[in-house]
C-alpha cells in the first residue's frame, strides 16, 4: 500500500520556508528516533542544501528508540556532510537545552548582538517539534496536538539569549518513493489517519516486530514468534484480548489500533524500526529497481 499524505496548505508553507531560509543559519531537523531515516524530509534538505545551510538533526524519543541503534543512527547522520546528530526526549525537562549550544557549534561566526544566531525549527508533522519549541521557550506558546500538522503558520520567537527561533508547519513532501517509509510514518502516526488502513500498517509492524523484537510480541501479547507470522500477531492479539465482532470471528481493526497504540505508546518497550544498515539495503535495492536496464550491445 503505496501511502502519500501532503495536504494543500503544505504547498504554500514550503514555499514561505524556503524563502525564509536565507536568512537562517541552521536548521534543526526533529526526527523520530525510532524510524530516523523515514523521518528525514528530503525537501527540507533539498531547500537548505541549495541555501547552503548546515542541519542539525536531532532524534527525538530516544527515551522509547532502542538505545543500541540509536547510537549507531547518531553515527550514520554524523558522518554525512553538513550535519551533525543529537539524541534527546523533548519532553523530559532540561533535554532541549543540549539543542542551541549544538547548533551554535556548526555556526561559530554567528556570536554577539550583531550577528544574533537565527535557527528554523522543521521536521514531518507530529514529531514533536512544537514540543521542543515550547521548552526552548520555558512556556506554552507553539500549539502542541497528538494529530499530525497541529501548526500551520512559520512564527519567530525572539529567546532570551538573543536567538531567534524561527517554527515552521510540520512538512510531508509530495510522493513518498519507499513503500516502507510511508509505512513507517503511518506506524509512527506521522501522517493523517485517513491516508492509511490501521490493519495494514499494523501488520507491517509486526512483520518487523517479530523480526528484531519477538521478546515484546512475548511478553505483552504470549506471541510466539517461531509459529507466528505477521497476520498472525494481529489474530493473536484479537484473541488474547477478545475482540469479537458480530458472529464470534476476530477483530482484526481492533487488534490492530491496539497494536499501533502499544507500540506508539512505549507499552512495547524501547523498539527502534529501522537501522542503518537496513536503510543502506533498503535504498540499493530501490536504486537497484530504479536503474534504466542497460543497454544491449
Amino acid at each position: 500500500m503505496a501511502i502519500n499524505w501532503f495536504p494543500g496548505h503544505m504547498v504554500a508553507a514550503q514555499k514561505k520556508a524556503s524563502e525564509a531560509l536565507a536568512d537562517i543559519d541552521v536548521v534543526v531537523e526533529v526526527l523520530d528516533a525510532r524510524s530516523p531515516a523515514a523521518t528525514v524530509n528530503p525537501m527540507i534538505n533539498a531547500m537548505r542544501e541549495a541555501r547552503q545551510r548546515p542541519a542539525l538533526k536531532i532524534l527525538n524519543k530516544i527515551d522509547v528508540a532502542d538505545p543500541a541503534v540509536t547510537e549507531a543512527w547518531l553515527r550514520w547522520f554524523n558522518a554525512q556532510d553538513g550535519v551533525h546528530a543529537i539524541g534527546l526526549s523533548c519532553k523530559k525537562a532540561g533535554e532541549s537545552a543540549k539543542v542551541l549550544p549544538e547548533a551554535r557549534k556548526l555556526v561559530p561566526h554567528r556570536e554577539g548582538p550583531l550577528k544574533r544566531l537565527r535557527v528554523m525549527m522543521m521536521g514531518v508533522p507530529n514529531v514533536g517539534k512544537s514540543t521542543l519549541v515550547n521548552a526552548l521557550l520555558n512556556r506554552r506558546i507553539a500549539n502542541v496536538g497528538d494529530e499530525p500538522a497541529v501548526t500551520k503558520l512559520i512564527k519567530r520567537y525572539d529567546l532570551t539569549d538573543g536567538t531567534w527561533l524561527f517554527d515552521t508547519p510540520g512538512l510531508m513532501w509530495p510522493k513518498i518513493a519507499l513503500e516502507s517509509d510511508g509505512l513507517l510514518l503511518a506506524a509512527n502516526h506521522l501522517v493523517g489517519v485517513n491516508a492509511y488502513i490501521d490493519e495494514e500498517v499494523a501488520t507491517y509492524l509486526a512483520g518487523i516486530l517479530l523480526a528484531r523484537y519477538p521478546a515484546a510480541l512475548k511478553a505483552r501479547y504470549g506471541v510466539d514468534a517461531a509459529s507466528c507470522d505477521a497476520t498472525g500477531v494481529i489474530e493473536a492479539i484479537a484473541q488474547r484480548r477478545g475482540y469479537r465482532i458480530k458472529g464470534g470471528s476476530p477483530d482484526y481493526e481492533k487488534a490492530a489500533v491496539t497494536l499501533l497504540n502499544d507500540y506508539r505508546g512505549g507499552a512495547l518497550g524501547r523498539i527502534t524500526l529501522e537501522t542503518p544498515d537496513s536503510r543502506d539495503a533498503l535504498v540499493a535495492a530501490h536504486q537497484a529497481e530504479s536503474a534504466p536496464p542497460a543497454a544491449e550491445v
